[in-house]
C-alpha cells in the first residue's frame, strides 16, 4: 500500500513499492504513450501534446477530469538520470481557475524484481502547499496516480519482445539510420524481405506508412505514427496492421553512447491479439535479430 508523509510545511512525499523491476517502472515513466495511460487520479484522462524527455525539455499535456473539466499542465524537466532520478518543475491548473507551481523529484530504487518509488513536491509556501490540498485534493489524487502506476504495470500485453544489441558505430550514425527513408529501406526488413517505404514523415505526429515484401513480390503493409523524437537518444512510435485496430504495436528504441559503440535498447509491446499479430509474433525474436545484424552490417558500410 503507498503511504503518504509530510517531510515539512512546503512538502508532499508519496511512496509505493512496485511490483516490477525498475526499468520496466522507468520506461513506464519515460514513454509518453504509457504515460497517457496511468497519469492523473482515478477517472481522470490525459492527452499530451508535446513530449521530451531530456534536460531541458517539456512536457505539455491535458488532464480531462470525470466530469469534462480540462487542466492543462506544463512540465520542464531538470534532471534525467536513467533509471534512478527524475527531476522537473510544473506548472497547471484547472482551465480558467486557480494554478498551482511546485518543483518535483521521483526516485527509483530498486528492491530486486520490485521497486521502490518516490514522489516530492516542494512548493514554493506552505499556503501553497495547502492550496493543492484542499483544492485539489492532491495527496489521495497522488496516491491514486501510483496506484493506477501499479495497475498499468500489473496488467500483461497481448505479447512483449525486449532486445539490447552494441553495434560499433557512434550513436549519431545508428540514429539517423533510423530517420530516413533511404536508410531504412537498406536494413530494416530480414532477409529475403524488403522494405517498401511509401510515407515517412519523421517528426511527433508524422505518419509513416510501409510494407515489408516478399521475393514473390507479397507485400504485408504496415502503418503508424511517431510519438516522441529526442535525437539522438530516443524514438517511440505506435503502429498498426492493415486488419487490426491503430495504434495496436508500441516500439519504444534507446540509444545509449558507449564511446563510439551504441547499445540499443528495443522493446515492442503488442496490446492487442488477431490471427495476423499471432502469426507476426511467432518469428518476432528471430526476424528483429536478423534486422539487428543487418543494421550493425549498414553502419559499418557507412563507415568504411
Amino acid at each position: 500500500m503507498p503511504r503518504g508523509h509530510d517531510s515539512n510545511d512546503r512538502e508532499i512525499v508519496i511512496t509505493r513499492v512496485l511490483d516490477a523491476p525498475r526499468e520496466r517502472v522507468w520506461e513506464a515513466m519515460t514513454d509518453s504513450s504509457q504515460l497517457d495511460a496511468w497519469w492523473g487520479p482515478d477517472g481522470f484522462r490525459n492527452i499530451t501534446h508535446e513530449f521530451a524527455m531530456k534536460p531541458g525539455g517539456i512536457w505539455r499535456h491535458t488532464m480531462i477530469g470525470p466530469d469534462g473539466t480540462e487542466y492543462p499542465n506544463l512540465t520542464r524537466f531538470e534532471e534525467v538520470t536513467r533509471p534512478e532520478r527524475i527531476v522537473y518543475s510544473h506548472g497547471g491548473g484547472r482551465q480558467g481557475g486557480p494554478g498551482t507551481h511546485f518543483r518535483a523529484t521521483w526516485t527509483l530504487k530498486a528492491l530486486g524484481d520490485r521497486t521502490e518509488l518516490t514522489m516530492r513536491a516542494v512548493f514554493d509556501t506552505p499556503a501553497d502547499r495547502d492550496f493543492v490540498v484542499k483544492e485539489f485534493g492532491a495527496i489521495e489524487g497522488g496516491k491514486q496516480t501510483l496506484g493506477r502506476l501499479a495497475e498499468h504495470l500489473a496488467a500483461r500485453p497481448a505479447f512483449e519482445l525486449v532486445l539490447e544489441r552494441v553495434i560499433t558505430a557512434p550513436r549519431a550514425h545508428v540514429f539517423e539510420a533510423w530517420t530516413k527513408p533511404e536508410q531504412m529501406a537498406a536494413w530494416f526488413a530480414p532477409k529475403p524481405y524488403v522494405l517498401v517505404v511509401r510515407q515517412m514523415d519523421f517528426r511527433p505526429g508524422g505518419k509513416f506508412a510501409m510494407a515489408m515484401r516478399g521475393p514473390d513480390g507479397n507485400e504485408f503493409p504496415f502503418t503508424g505514427t511517431y510519438r516522441e523524437i529526442a535525437p539522438p537518444a530516443k524514438l517511440v512510435w505506435t503502429g498498426e496492421f492493415a486488419t487490426g485496430p491503430q495504434d495496436q504495436i508500441t516500439t519504444v528504441v534507446n540509444f545509449e553512447e558507449e564511446g563510439q559503440k551504441t547499445r540499443l535498447h528495443v522493446r515492442q509491446t503488442f496490446h492487442v491479439m488477431t490471427p495476423e499479430i499471432a502469426q507476426a509474433t511467432k518469428g518476432a525474436h528471430q526476424g528483429w535479430n536478423m534486422t539487428l545484424d543487418q543494421l550493425e552490417e549498414f553502419c559499418a558500410g557507412v563507415r568504411a
